[in-house]
């Protein structure tokens, strides 16, 4: 495992003090950035544009297909790490067939959603959740109260719209969406790391999450907000590299300091106008859906937000702005700003269409019918005007900033007793993870081993691979040293998305909530825990024992983490093992 995550840009040097030859053919094709005063080295251009032949003759890769090999190894390893995640969310999908957990009201509210735009109450009957699995699928155009926005609820329904209100239908776009969320991560990794092996590597980590694992095959809101955020992250990033080469291209040359390398210019970075920002605009349709689907992806469209800006101001200090706040505020904040804020107000808007469509009828006897759940609410109990063009836009507004209201209170007071509620002190160590699914057949039946003795246990299991979290808990703390000490954007990002997910529950201690609530920043300690395998393998330029001793250490780790989701993959996906077998994986006694 190679990488130069310890010393990104540090450059190898010669007896005498020099660069090799080979790095002086590199700078000019972008791959090694000029040395700011005090030595710092930071790059301006993104890192994956197509190499000319100068760098494949400086990297020693001859003509032909071991060229396009090369070339293509950045689609082609994340690629086979995402399908073999696919291979593992999607195999017997459809199994436990039956609802599981909180099942019960996302995949119900998403079938209504389908067939009416809206939710709409399900028959008050103890065993409608097994006449479901037999076949039931009728319900009564009623509205239901519901407290969560119905973006997550959209892309449920659309599996069960394809393959029917069955287990395998209400979980299909959630293995989907968890199978190419693991490609979109080995992507940013290898954008994030300048290297493809440990992009590869953050995606593999994640599809060996157990966390992930089973959120993937279970049908919540919490992995659909995951993607979004991920997806978000990831056109962020992608805009900073974009940004970066745009003010790059438009500095000086600088022969005397090399060949390809520029000169800083406070014109440049100071006035340059950095024009048509697609993808921070992509960023706020997928922050718009990520708050669409559960109160706390605003946090997110807050906190990228903060990245957003730190980024401009950096790349405009690097490019020579004497003033690179001033020049932020001037050149980019306000474009960021309706690139982002008034875009996500839109799409979280747009996914509400439906609620806003069917306004219903009205008659004196009954009062409003066949609409959404506190669709007329301005007109009713607000007290507002139902004349004019104005009331016709406005109140159906109202309405819906009195229904958000009413769900803000509901989910900041929630304090219900539940067997498998957490603290959000627990949650990096894995301290109380949720039991989805749970059965003891008996030897013969459900899988169960003849010879299994008195009984089996079924489980589907919401635990983080053990291993790979308790790594995670020493990656954060080192990342945290190379932001804070080293200054080092890449821990930073990486931070913020973690602690986007995690500080703002703290605040709701009390409240009833639950440890797979994490799921949203899973993908962020995956990268977390990457930089530090990174840096355990060490730089290239180190010695030869050094060399070894880190590819080893990093390998062993990841090896035993790989093994870890294994030993746990039967209780992931709701096996039957034998009780003593179940016993033995339940290594801490509040797992129970």
């Amino acid at each position: 495992m190679t990488s130069d995550t310890a010393t990104q840009g540090r450059p190898s040097r010669t007896a005498a003090g020099q660069p090799p030859p080979w790095q002086n053919r590199l700078r000019r094709f972008g791959y090694v950035a000029p040395e700011r005063p005090g030595g710092v080295r930071e790059r301006l251009v993104p890192p994956y544009r197509e190499p000319g032949a100068g760098v494949w003759a400086a990297l020693g890769v001859p003509p032909g297909p071991a060229r396009l090999l090369a070339r293509s190894l950045g689609w082609l390893g994340p690629l086979l790490v995402t399908l073999l995640a696919g291979l593992a969310r999607f195999h017997n999908l459809g199994s436990p067939r039956a609802v599981i957990f909180d099942e019960t009201y996302y995949a119900k509210d998403a079938w209504a959603l389908w067939k009416y735009g809206y939710e709409a109450k399900w028959p008050e009957d103890k065993d409608l959740n097994d006449r479901i699995i037999r076949g039931y699928d009728h319900i009564a155009d009623v509205p239901s109260y519901v407290v969560h926005p119905p973006a997550g609820k959209w892309v449920i329904g659309l599996g069960e719209h394809f393959f029917g209100l069955t287990p395998f239908g209400w979980r299909f776009m959630l293995a989907l969406l968890g199978t190419l969320s693991v490609l979109m991560l080995c992507r940013i990794g290898r954008r994030l790391f300048r290297s493809t092996l440990l992009g590869c590597v953050a995606g593999a980590l994640m599809a060996m999450d157990g966390m992930h694992f089973v959120m993937s095959r279970t049908s919540l809101l919490d992995l659909v907000l995951m993607f979004f955020v991920l997806a978000a992250f990831g056109c962020v990033l992608v805009d900073r590299d974009r940004t970066r080469a745009r003010l790059a291209a438009a500095l000086p040359d600088a022969p005397e300091l090399g060949e390809g390398e520029v000169r800083p210019d406070p014109l440049v970075g100071g006035r340059l106008r950095l024009g048509w920002r697609p993808w921070r605009i992509a960023a706020g349709v997928f922050l718009g859906l990520a708050a669409a689907t559960k109160w706390n992806g605003a946090v997110y469209l807050a906190a990228f937000g903060v990245l957003i800006v730190l980024w401009d101001v950096g790349s405009r200090r690097l490019a020579g702005a004497h003033r690179p706040w001033r020049a932020m505020l001037r050149r980019d904040a306000p474009w960021a700003f309706l690139a982002t804020v008034p875009v996500a107000v839109v799409t979280y808007l747009a996914t509400w269409a439906g609620w806003f469509a069917h306004s219903g009828t009205y008659s004196k006897e009954q009062g409003w019918q066949h609409s959404g759940y506190y669709r007329h609410w301005a007109e009713t109990e607000g007290g507002y005007g139902t004349d004019g063009f104005l009331d016709g836009v406005l109140n159906p507004l109202r309405s819906l900033w009195h229904y958000e209201h009413e769900v803000w209170h509901f989910n900041t007071t929630l304090s219900s007793p539940h067997t498998y509620q957490s603290n959000p002190w627990s949650w990096l160590v894995q301290g109380r993870p949720v039991s989805y699914f749970y059965e003891s057949p008996s030897p013969g039946t459900d899988g169960c081993p003849v010879d299994a003795g008195d009984k089996c246990a079924r489980e589907v299991l919401a635990l983080g691979t053990p291993i790979l979290w308790w790594a995670a808990c020493f990656a954060l703390v080192y990342l945290l040293y190379r932001w804070f000490f080293r200054r080092d954007w890449r821990g930073g990002a990486i931070l913020c998305g973690v602690a986007a997910g995690l500080l703002p529950w703290f605040k709701w201690q009390e409240r009833t909530i639950f440890d797979f609530y994490t799921v949203v920043f899973v993908p962020f300690l995956c990268l977390a825990v990457t930089m530090m395998l990174g840096v355990i393998a060490g730089p290239r330029n180190s010695s030869e024992r050094r060399r070894v001793a880190g590819v080893v250490g990093a390998g062993a780790l990841f090896l035993l983490i790989a093994w870890n989701f294994i030993y746990f993959f039967p209780i992931y996906t709701g096996q039957a093992i034998p009780l003593d077998a179940w016993r033995n994986r339940m290594w801490l006694d509040t797992w129970i």
